[in-house]
């Protein structure tokens, strides 16, 4: 009979004595249950060395390395997947960081496991879904200040957009950084979805960065409470007064530059948070335009989602002096809401400053209607479609300044 000698492994002594009695199996010709002691004693040896002497997992470079081993590749052979020889050269010698662009291919190309190659062993985070990463303006974010200067854009691509939808809320935000395709939206027909993607993003990104001083209730928001914000722009500091106003009732106005072809004055959007936003561009800088700007996506914001349900709202006001015929019910709506806010119909119908706009009849109609001058003009210029009339009342180059950091 076979004495067993199978015990639990406790101590450094016990360690050695089952390695001992492992090689001396290995070493003879051994009968079932000789056989059946050594897979119960190697399997205890490995548990006690898990435990006791935890093995480093590769670093990245002597990851790649081995494989290009195993594989016969040399470094020429790696170009293709990372890029060029000269990044091969300085990614092996320690010199440039792998980028998730990098670590998708040498999965992909060489099956290394993407745990290995991301330093800290986490998980490949799963790509942003609906974003082209070649045709996003990185540069032009970067020129802006909206991301960090690099050289190497297209490498590093994916981590500026992880980073950037992070900010954003996170993948369930991405659908609301989208702005709405067809039924009237107003949005110009050459516009960048990849450059509106980027503005959304960032728009949303801010929002959940600012300081509110309160919770939305959306029974706070009404007619009256557009026309109360209306009367602010009769104070120099009316935009900022704005923004303040808005903040103490949860509501986040975010001013930042339009990108390239986006063509765009604002939007209405709401954070995954449950935040709502109205973000600007003041691509125009006159008061008129901000304020109708502002009273049109916060009419959005009151009448057509309420509760962040439908989107984004995303508004070029260009296109009210064309095709003012294709916008659809909702858009209709938002303008007649933001011009009875500014000034009551039944002030602006009788008032002759629709037939004689001179200055005295600007400035009489503000008073009465408790707005700033720029206000009246605006509407007079738009009736009457003449664009040159009135421009010492519009208050160019007055928004900018008191609502986008380090503006002139």
């Amino acid at each position: 009979m076979i004495e067993n000698r199978i015990r639990p492994i406790h101590s450094e002594h016990d360690y050695r004595s089952a390695i001992s009695r492992v090689e001396d199996l290995m070493e003879k010709e051994r009968s079932e249950a000789e056989n059946d002691e050594l897979d119960v004693l190697a399997t205890l040896v490995e548990v006690y060395e898990d435990q006791h002497f935890p093995m480093d997992a590769p670093d990245p470079i002597s990851a790649i390395r081995f494989r290009m081993e195993q594989m016969e590749l040399s470094q020429s052979d790696l170009s293709p997947i990372l890029g060029s020889r000269a990044k091969v050269s300085e990614i092996l010698g320690g010199k440039r960081s792998l980028t998730l662009k990098m670590i998708r291919a040498l999965h992909s190309h060489l099956g290394i496991p993407a745990d290995v190659l991301i330093r800290g062993g986490s998980s490949l985070p799963e790509a942003p879904a609906g974003i082209d990463l070649d045709s996003f303006p990185f540069a032009e974010m970067a020129k802006k200040g909206w991301i960090n200067k690099t050289a190497d854009f297209k490498d590093r691509a994916e981590e500026i957009v992880q980073d950037l939808v992070a900010c954003a809320g996170g993948q369930e935000a991405l659908p609301k950084a989208l702005f709405r395709q067809g039924g009237g939206a107003r949005a110009n027909a050459k516009t960048d979805v990849n450059a509106l993607q980027a503005w959304c993003l960032h728009v949303l990104c801010e929002a959940r960065n600012s300081e509110l001083k309160g919770v939305y209730d959306p029974e706070t928001m009404d007619f009256d409470f557009l026309r109360e914000l209306a009367r602010l722009s009769t104070f120099d500091q009316g935009p900022k007064l704005a923004k303040e106003r808005l903040a103490k009732h949860g509501i986040a106005l975010v001013a930042v530059e339009h990108l390239q072809k986006t063509y765009l004055d604002g939007a209405a959007l709401w954070t995954i948070d449950k935040i709502p936003v109205v973000g600007m561009t003041i691509r125009y800088d006159r008061l008129d335009n901000f304020w109708f700007c502002l009273l049109h996506e916060l009419a959005h914001l009151w009448l057509h989602f309420p509760d962040g349900s439908d989107g984004v709202f995303i508004d070029d006001l260009q296109l009210r002096e064309r095709h003012h015929e294709k916008d659809d019910d909702r858009e209709r709506e938002a303008d007649n809401v933001a011009q009875e806010a500014l000034i009551p119909s039944d002030l602006w119908n009788e008032h002759p400053v629709r037939q004689r706009p001179s200055v005295q009849n600007v400035l009489s109609l503000a008073r009465q209607a408790d707005v700033h001058p720029a206000i009246v003009a605006g509407r007079v210029r738009h009736e009457t479609g003449n664009y040159r009339l009135l421009s010492q009342f519009v208050g160019a180059r007055e928004v900018r300044p008191l609502l986008i950091e380090g503006a002139a």
